[in-house]
Formats: C-alpha cells, structure tokens, sequence
C-alpha cells in the first residue's frame, strides 16, 4: 500500500504534530507500507521525505504555493491513500493534529488570565488572515456529506467537529493519538539531573520531596499560571503530606513565571530545567507528570508519562484522557481555572501511598501498550484499508 502523508513542515524540535507524524511514518513503514511524506520544507534531508518548495526562504510558505505544488506532484505520482494534516478536498484522511482551527482560536484566547487581553486576542485571532483562511477551509471541508473521513485524535476533538461545524458523525473516525515507547533512562543523566534539582532546592538526599514534572513549550495554554497559583494554595493550606516540588521543563519564556514563583513565596518549590534533551530523563525523576492545559487535542507528554508507568494529572481540555481511567491512573479537573480542584489534586498526590496505588494500576491495566504509536499504525491501516473497499 502506497501512502502520502501531507505537512507543512518537517522539524522534530517543533515537537507535537511533527514528531507525531515522524512517529507514525515510522510505525507504518514498520508494517511494510511504502509511506511518503510530502512537505513545503524540512529541517534536513530525511529518508521518506520528499519536499516540494526546496526553494522557499519563507518561514511560513503560502498555502496557495504548497496546494499548487502538491497537486502537481500528485498528478505525477499515484498514492492508494493520501493523509493529511492539512483541510484540503483532494484527501483521501483528513487528521488535523492540532485539532479544529475554531477550537484552538477559543481555547488559546481562554488561556489568557486577564480577560480584557483574552477577548483582544479572540477578536485578533479571527481577523488573522491565514487563521481565517484555514479555518473557513475546514469548514467548508468538515460541514459536508461526502469529503475525506476525518481521523479525530480524541473524543474532544471529535466533538470540536460536531460543535463548530455540524460535521456528520459517519464522517468521523476515532484514533487515539499515540507515541514511540522510548529507551529506558539514563542512569547517570538521572542522576546529574537530580543533583542539580536537589542543589537548587535545597534538598537532602535522606527525605526528598514528591516531584511533580510540568513540560511544555507553550506555559501559558499550557496552564503554568494557574498550576503555579495552585502549587501556592497546596503548600501554604497544611494539606500537603509531605513537601512538593514541580520541575518545570520547556523552552517558553521563564522569567515571567520565574518571577511569578517568588511572588507566590515559591522559592524553595519549583525548579526550571529549561528545555530538556531528553524526557524520560525528568520523567524517571518525577513522581507525577501534570499538565492543567487550556487545550490540548491529545497530549503527547501526558501519553509519555503513562507510558513511563507515572500517574497524570491534567484537564477534560486535553483529549488523552480517553487513554486513561481517572481516579485510577491519574486526576482530572474541570477548568485549568479551578485553583481549588487543581490544589486538591496536587495535595492529593503528595501521599505517596496514593502514587504507587496509581502506578500500580497503570502497569495492571497495561496502559503502555495503549498508548503506544503501533496500536495508532494498526487503526490506520485498518481505516486505509476500508477506504479502498469502498473505493473499489
């Protein structure tokens, strides 16, 4: 099976949909499908993919000059299924990974705490002319009968389609999102990380805290503001059963946070690692991996987290909780903006008898294996595989 995978960009450091996509040509080549990844440009020359505007000097190329260009190539080249990330007609698999353009609009203007700035980046965000032109695209795409089936990450975003566009449900495919299970830790990067975590903090070796790892390069949609509000109320309201620390990893702006910690007398509470090379170092450091997004189509650190056996705490705007039971594997809150709810939880899983009852029922219930990227390789076949029946 002969299969086209479409993106704008191909850069691993962008993390999220790239790797993603990286990820998944991989695990579907492992099936013996010849996969071809179709990009405007590309960090570097990268087997299985062939880019289509080498010439650009554009950050950002227009996506008339891209459509242009891949439907010559096409016209070239014959692919049994073509798969894009992208809202364009001529696909065959429609998978946006960042969810809906109207979703990601709202949900990022949310993530503003000062309202006043919220409603200012909404209105902005509409008036954007490419925004505006990819998400009338989608819709007009989304709202039909007939058009590409659309492969959602998660339930939140099959729902995004439902709500802005009415899109009908025999249109929409659900595949979970998944990732690579990566190698073990590295010891020794472990432990030179706990050492300069434990030297900042001022921790001792004989009673060290219950660690909380934060990692994201967006920290405001991501929710770093409100989580380190409710880090505050949890230290500062007794309810802690033993002290806590949350690692903050990512390459957003820290010194607005930075300043933000001391303000809320966290000093001695949260340490930032800046972006870090490799994150099962953290994760293996850590006890809980939390993540109060504001919008999240399918969180691949929270899927990595569980993979690396950790309890998770995050929100309902994040579409990974389909692949985890809550109360079990890990905490969900309503709103990034319910400090209280986010308190509790934090201080909930300061008890270390709670982090292991967790840690034991992910290995138990064998969530490794469901968020792993083959199980998304084998659903995508699957779906490749109706469509060419039909097709037939």
């Amino acid at each position: 099976m002969k299969i086209a995978i479409i993106i704008e960009r191909v850069d691993v450091t962008l993390g999220g949909a790239e790797r993603s996509i990286f990820e998944l040509t991989r695990a579907l080549s492992a099936r013996r499908l010849d996969v071809t990844v179709l990009a405007a440009k590309a960090q570097a020359d990268i087997a299985n993919v062939c880019v289509l505007c080498p010439n650009c000097r554009r950050k950002r190329i227009r996506r008339t000059a891209f459509e242009t260009a891949l439907r010559s190539h096409l016209a070239r080249e014959a692919y049994d299924i073509v798969h894009s990330v992208l809202p364009y007609e001529f696909a065959d698999v429609y998978q946006p990974r960042g969810g809906t353009y109207a979703e990601t609009i709202l949900q990022s203007a949310a993530s503003h705490e000062n309202c006043f700035i919220g409603y200012a980046k909404r209105l902005t965000a509409f008036a954007n002319r490419r925004r505006q032109h990819l998400m009338a695209t989608e819709r007009a795409l989304c709202s039909r009968n007939d058009g590409p089936v659309i492969a959602a990450l998660s339930h939140y975003v099959a729902e995004q389609f439902a709500r802005h566009y009415q899109t009908p449900s025999s249109r929409i495919a659900l595949i979970a999102n998944g990732v690579e299970l990566r190698h073990p830790a590295e010891p020794a990067a472990v432990r030179h990380l706990r050492d300069n975590v434990y030297g900042q903090l001022g921790v001792a070796e004989a009673s060290p805290p219950v660690f909380f790892l934060f990692a994201a390069h967006n920290f405001r949609l991501k929710g770093l503001g409100p989580l380190l509000r409710a880090l505050a109320d949890a230290t500062q309201s007794g309810r802690v059963d033993r002290r806590c620390c949350l690692m903050v990893s990512g390459n957003g702006r820290q010194q607005p946070y930075q300043q933000r910690a001391r303000r809320l007398g966290l000093e001695r509470h949260v340490v930032f690692l800046g972006p870090v090379a490799d994150i099962q170092n953290a994760l293996a450091l850590c006890d809980v991996a939390i993540l109060p997004t504001f919008y999240d189509p399918s969180s691949r650190f929270i899927l990595e987290a569980l993979a690396a056996g950790k309890p998770v705490v995050t929100t309902r705007f994040n579409g990974a909780t389909d692949l985890f039971e809550a109360d079990r594997h890990g905490v969900v809150v309503d709103s990034p903006l319910d400090i209280r709810a986010l308190s509790e939880a934090i201080s909930r899983l300061t008890d270390r008898s709670k982090i292991q009852a967790m840690t034991d029922a992910i290995a138990e219930d064998r969530i490794r294996e469901n968020v792993c990227v083959e199980r998304v390789a084998a659903e995508l076949v699957s779906l490749y595989t109706s469509i060419l029946r039909k097709r037939r």
